[in-house]
């Protein structure tokens, strides 16, 4: 397998994008589809579009990320399927909103499973292969909120810090192995995940739908606008690429300037 791989071509690699059927993930997976990587998604969806749309190799992983058993078949997959796993894209992830005294006790252990958890099983699962063939790229989406805190989401918040340190320790753990690791951190993105907590953000604060998506979401990034799914996949693309080996245990925000605050 040829390394040497630039941002315009991934063919003959293999990536693993988890949460990849809809939103960021699927941006994520259509981007490297697009130059010729195989893939492995995950989500509530099937393969058959990306395939159809690109010409490469694309299965389906039903894989549940609250079970570190399936996340192991899920790299398993790719590995006995396509013959590797190259690109690692952790993506999967859920949110709640609400005050901490309130926070029911379940949603509190799936946002960690899933933003957290999970992201560890992925790696744990990966990392043999990609050591062995002395190359791997292994991105974790994490959010603004893995740097900076916004009321009522504690769940979110705790994990998402966690997926932060997780990305520096690992990426300490594997430096002289051809590996790098990376967190890239979303401001707000206009995606069914930031749409389906407008609700819950218009019950906990008093306020209208217009309202949440103006005074809360959109107030935190300067630009004063939501960042899009493209702009995250370029950033993952770009991390993936042969030419910047250098650049691991990063923590990447794009935010439209949130974190500059």
């Amino acid at each position: 397998m040829t390394v040497q791989d630039g941002q315009a071509g991934m063919h003959g690699k293999v990536a693993v994008v988890t949460g990849s059927t809809s939103g960021i993930g699927l941006a994520i997976a259509r981007q490297f589809a697009a130059r010729g990587a195989n893939l492995v998604i995950n989500g509530l969806g099937d393969a058959a579009a990306i395939e159809a749309d690109f010409g490469v190799r694309c299965l389906y992983s039903p894989a549940n990320m609250l079970s570190g058993a399936e996340i192991a078949e899920m790299v398993a997959l790719a590995e006995g399927s396509l013959g590797g796993c190259d690109i690692l894209v952790n993506n999967a992830g859920i949110q709640h909103v609400a005050p901490i005294d309130e926070f029911p006790d379940e949603k509190w252990q799936a946002i960690i499973a899933i933003n957290l958890l999970a992201v560890f099983h992925s790696i744990k699962a990966a990392l043999p292969g990609m050591k062995r063939r002395g190359w791997g790229r292994i991105v974790n989406i994490a959010s603004a909120h893995a740097l900076i805190a916004s009321p009522y989401k504690s769940a979110y918040v705790a994990a998402k810090h966690g997926v932060a340190g997780l990305t520096k320790t690992v990426a300490l753990e594997v430096a002289t192995q051809g590996v790098t690791v990376n967190a890239i951190c979303p401001g707000y993105v206009w995606t069914p995940l930031v749409e389906a907590q407008i609700p819950d953000t218009m019950a906990s604060r008093g306020l209208t739908r217009e309202q949440v998506i103006h005074d809360v979401l959109l107030e935190a990034q300067p630009t004063k606008e939501f960042v899009t799914v493209d702009q995250v996949a370029a950033l993952a693309l770009y991390l993936c690429s042969g030419e910047v080996a250098s650049i691991t245990g990063s923590i990447l925000p794009i935010d439209g300037g949130w974190t500059a605050h």
